[in-house]
């Protein structure tokens, strides 16, 4: 269960951020996340320590109907690229400073752990089954995922960390990411389905005409889709996402600052706050990606994401690139001094 964050203590934050040596409100969004950040770690000088990333890998059943340009091999091609260290989200882990945490969910490979020493496994199944046609996992493998993610958060919490951020590699993932908005948002689909890792409109097209058919084969409706919101969401979604998801409840339930990735993270954030609603207080979101359908999605959850830098690459890269901003906003409420003490006459 997550504890909603306390917001009787936003007064006494105000009145820190205020006080500082500064205009009022004249540092921004950077005062804004200072704030989020107290009050999510319920002091006036929050710390940030032994930040992790955690990237779920898994591939899908749905991707056999072409929705996607990038082949079903480039999930475990890449897995094994991160071991290694080669890809985006291992340069920037590398430069911010994050402990990063590869996991195996669901990738519809088998790897040689003495080769690949960095791939922890959890593997649930060699990916999911087909949505078009029937649910992608069972309740069973549903919560199996979950506890993945439930299992690499504590291990990152056990380890000193009280902010993380997940990233994810599975193509064809856009897929079940634009139903969710879908469904949960009540976006008409057409405004939810993007080009993914490189469409043309063609492509475009017929990826969201399977999407359309998968919908009405579930039976899932945006009026029904919340009676059940957990079956809804393990219908569609593939290992790596149900994952994240179960590491984002964790996350939130032992009280860590999340910052959101993408499209694939934010739909995966939307699908959590539909199982508990709390869990969108302890939500950064790091950026507005190219995705179709990202800006919106945002808007109908009313996030304010803190960078747009036209990304689109996934992996949990944005989230990644967003954290310095955080720790700003950490530094600004720690270290700058305030009017009393700088002795500086308080003008407003």
């Amino acid at each position: 269960m997550i504890t909603p964050t306390d917001k009787t203590l936003i007064p006494s934050i105000q009145e820190k951020i205020d006080n500082l040596n500064k205009p009022k409100g004249s540092l921004g969004r950077l005062e804004n996340l200072a704030l989020q950040v107290a009050l999510i770690q319920q002091t006036l000088s929050p710390k940030l320590s032994h930040p992790c990333h955690i990237l779920f890998g898994g591939d899908h059943g749905i991707e056999r109907e072409g929705v996607s340009l990038s082949p079903r091999e480039v999930t475990w091609q890449q897995m094994k690229n991160y071991d290694r260290g080669g890809g985006g989200v291992n340069v920037f882990c590398r430069q911010h400073g994050f402990n990063l945490r590869i996991v195996d969910v669901g990738v519809d490979y088998d790897f040689d752990h003495e080769a690949y020493p960095h791939i922890i496994d959890r593997k649930v199944a060699h990916g999911t089954r087909n949505f078009l046609y029937e649910p992608a996992m069972s309740e069973a493998e549903w919560q199996k995922a979950l506890e993945v993610g439930k299992e690499q958060v504590d291990a990152c919490v056990n380890e000193g960390c009280n902010i993380i951020c997940f990233g994810e590699m599975g193509i064809g993932n856009t897929s079940p990411s634009s139903i969710l908005m879908h469904l949960f948002e009540d976006i008409p689909l057409e405004q939810c389905v993007g080009c993914g890792s490189g469409l043309n409109s063609e492509g475009v097209r017929h990826k969201l005409d399977v999407l359309r058919q998968a919908v009405e084969n579930s039976g899932f409706t945006s009026s029904n889709c919340t009676e059940d919101a957990s079956a809804t969401i393990r219908y569609f979604v593939g290992f790596e996402m149900a994952a994240a998801i179960g590491g984002m409840l964790r996350a939130a339930e032992r009280r860590l600052v999340i910052l959101v990735d993408g499209f694939i993270m934010t739909a995966c954030m939307l699908a959590a706050s539909k199982i508990d609603k709390a869990v969108t207080d302890y939500a950064v979101y790091g950026h507005c990606g190219d995705e179709g359908g990202h800006r919106l999605m945002l808007d109908e959850m009313g996030a304010n994401p803190l960078l747009h830098l036209g990304l689109r690459l996934g992996e949990g890269t944005g989230a990644l690139v967003a954290y310095p901003i955080v720790q700003s906003a950490v530094a600004m409420l720690n270290e700058m001094d305030n009017f009393s003490h700088a002795e500086i006459t308080k003008y407003f």
